[in-house]
């Protein structure tokens, strides 16, 4: 798959319907029309029941739209087989989640190669790049720690990590302070800040945290399964701290 300066994300009328065809049959998505660039920092804000997450799982390549289209990377998802997005989920899609979903009694430095042993890396350049991942979010000192022997924060940072293994061309982080106390959810959010700078990271996150979503470029607001305002955010303008 290859990276353009067009839109990474392109989804035209996405409709998404549970129960299809069933008399309780229930309309999540009416029509979403999105587009995210390289190297943007956009945020989707919404409360509990809003439709990010079921959007979240389209973009991610979870789920399929029951209708519409939805472009990634200049690719039809509509046409890839289910085989295949396993393989572009693994390789240009790196998730972010609210509960971290770290692998328990595998070692942080082998959590982070694990993306990586899906995609056919040799153990000696996995061993090499989770290293050099765990060094950028300060967590090195903590390769052979288990997670249940991490704090949240640094749960987040090795899922960060993790997240950066095949070096995708998306971050999609999910409610990724949602777990964490204030002092730790600026830590995580300077990372990515960090990311999106210094690594050119293209980074979509979902939150139902307006200070937050504030931080980033630009701001899509979801209410009821439409996207119902879109406005500029403090990143956009240099003006973030």
């Amino acid at each position: 798959m290859s990276r353009s300066a067009s839109s990474l994300i392109k989804m035209r009328g996405i409709i998404k319907r549970f129960y299809i065809g069933k008399p309780n049959e229930l309309e999540i998505l009416h029509g979403i029309n999105l587009d995210v660039h390289e190297g943007e920092f956009v945020s989707i804000v919404g409360e509990s029941g809003s439709g990010k997450s079921t959007l979240m799982n389209i973009i991610g390549v979870l789920d399929r739209a029951t209708e519409g289209s939805y472009e990634l990377a200049g690719e039809d998802m509509a046409s890839v087989k289910d085989s295949e997005l396993s393989r572009i989920r693994n390789v240009n899609i790196g998730f972010v989640f609210q509960t971290f979903n770290l692998i328990g009694r595998m070692s942080a430095q082998k959590n982070v190669e694990l993306p990586m042993l899906y995609a056919g890396v040799s153990a000696s350049e996995r061993a090499r790049r989770a290293a050099r991942l765990l060094e950028m979010v300060d967590m090195a000192d903590r390769a052979k720690h288990q997670p249940n022997e991490l704090s949240g924060g640094q749960k987040q940072r090795v899922a960060i990590a993790r997240a950066m293994a095949n070096d995708p061309a998306i971050l999609l982080a999910d409610e990724p302070t949602g777990a964490l106390d204030s002092e730790t959810s600026r830590t995580v959010m300077d990372l990515f800040h960090d990311l999106h700078r210094r690594h050119g990271k293209t980074i979509v996150l979902i939150t139902h945290n307006r200070s937050l979503a504030e931080e980033t470029q630009r701001i899509l607001t979801i209410l009821d399964g439409r996207i119902t305002g879109e406005e500029k955010g403090a990143a956009s303008s240099g003006t973030l701290g």
